[in-house]
């Protein structure tokens, strides 16, 4: 339930009396939830799950392919995956299921001395196979264990789906009774909130490397979108600032994740062993971060670190301070302006995000595969970080008034907490810096 506060302006008699009320209504009311899924980074991402009728059979039963498709140009489905979910809105039964398995089979008494089914829950959980599962359980773009890369990042791997032979239990009797759309879609994911089926025109597939096409019978979608503020209740990391010419550097915000002693709150001092950790299946573990003043799991660090004639030079850092988990094809997301004159990335991967058309501002790093595509947990070797090469915009390039800082930074889709701009590292005097700028 999101609680959202609502201003009203009120007259009063001869006299405009502005009264601010605060108004606890659910998201559907005055400033809407779907404005809090909302990214300007990415306006039309969303998780679409397709649900693809196939074939229609004799005895009233369907062959049905569910397709998750994840169109987030940098936001991921990490471990432990999605936990995909719906209401049947009648006596539906899933007989038969390929690429996936439900977490429970439920009570199937009702077919007694016959096959059972594979899952007669009212509200079913489908969970991906594992990688390596046996071959005759297997269809296209499955057993990954639940993990959707971004459509940029990998785009080989932004789509899992699995089949299911559906029916209904009120036809087994001779009384054939065709499976209906379900509801109340959920991807099991924190964050996310799908809204209802609609249907589409039926998918067509291609078949014999593309030169035959066959369709659906019928296909529905479901749209599911991301707000951060449902997914956590604090930002997940933060960032901290350096430069050259200044020796003050900039920390990350006080109590940015959360505070020292706050309850819920764990972190260990260095030199601490943290606990062994005893995890349920597919559940993520909390984290226990290093003790710090900002107490976020990720803190990133940008450093002006070097000025030429025509181009600058910063430093990136990513540090991982989360001791129970390790981030896997993790990215970074940075708004900046002189992002469109980049000349040289040395040790990430970085693709532009042109969401506006011609206004280059914004890109996504990422790790090289083997090499640094794993943040490890917190530790020595718990950090990623590269240098970038830019070349100075003529008429708009400076280093005064904060401007080489970013704008913006995100890691895996998540929105760090920058520090005050008032607190940016200061150039100093005009005569000490030309002096820097020209040993250079």
């Amino acid at each position: 339930m999101d609680l959202i506060p609502c201003v009203f302006l009120v007259k009063h008699g001869s006299m405009d009396v502005f009264l601010m009320i605060l108004v606890l209504l659910l998201g559907s009311s005055c400033f809407f939830s779907p404005v809090y899924g909302y990214d300007p980074l990415d306006p039309n991402g969303n998780i679409t799950i397709r649900w693809d009728v196939l074939q229609e059979n004799d005895d009233g039963t369907q062959d049905v392919r569910l397709s998750i498709v994840n169109y987030q140009l940098f936001r991921h489905v990490d471990a432990p995956g999605w936990k995909l979910s719906w209401t049947w809105p009648g006596d539906e039964v899933i007989w038969n299921i390929l690429g996936a398995e439900a977490t429970e089979q439920g009570n199937c008494s009702k077919f007694k001395g016959k096959q059972l089914p594979h899952c007669c829950e009212k509200e079913p959980v489908i969970i991906d196979l594992l990688p390596g599962a046996p071959y005759n359980q297997q269809v296209l773009n499955c057993c990954r264990g639940g993990v959707l890369t971004s459509m940029l990042q990998d785009p080989g791997k932004y789509v899992a789906a699995f089949q299911m032979h559906v029916g209904s239990a009120g036809g087994t009797d001779g009384g054939s009774t065709t499976p209906r759309i379900p509801g109340n879609f959920s991807v099991g994911i924190p964050g996310y909130s799908c809204g209802e089926p609609f249907q589409v025109p039926p998918t067509k597939f291609n078949e014999d490397q593309g030169r035959r096409r066959t369709q659906a019978f019928a296909t529905w979608n479901v749209t599911c979108s991301y707000s951060q503020f449902r997914a956590s209740s604090a930002p997940t990391c933060c960032v901290s600032l350096s430069a050259f010419y200044n020796k003050t550097i900039v920390p990350c915000p006080q109590c940015s994740c959360a505070c020292q002693g706050q309850p819920g709150s764990q972190c260990l001092n260095p030199g601490e062993s943290p606990p062994v950790l005893q995890l349920q299946h597919n559940e993520s573990p909390k984290p226990l971060v290093q003790c710090s003043h900002h107490m976020c799991p990720i803190q990133v660090h940008w450093h002006i670190k070097q000025s030429y004639t025509q181009y600058w030079r910063v430093k990136i850092t990513v540090k991982n301070l989360n001791y129970v988990k390790n981030y896997s094809a993790w990215n970074l997301v940075v708004l900046h302006p002189n992002l469109r004159n980049v000349t040289q990335v040395f040790s990430f991967n970085y693709k532009p995000l042109n969401v506006y058309g011609n206004i280059n501002d914004t890109g996504m790093f990422y790790g090289i595969q083997y090499y640094n595509d794993m943040l490890l947990q917190s530790g020595k070797n718990g950090n990623v970080q590269t240098e970038m090469l830019l070349h100075k915009d003529a008429g708009v390039f400076t280093f005064k008034e904060g401007w080489a800082f970013p704008r913006k930074i995100s890691f895996n889709g998540e929105d760090c907490v920058m520090p005050s701009p008032d607190d940016y590292p200061r150039l100093p005097n005009a005569a000490h810096f030309d002096a820097q700028i020209a040993s250079f």
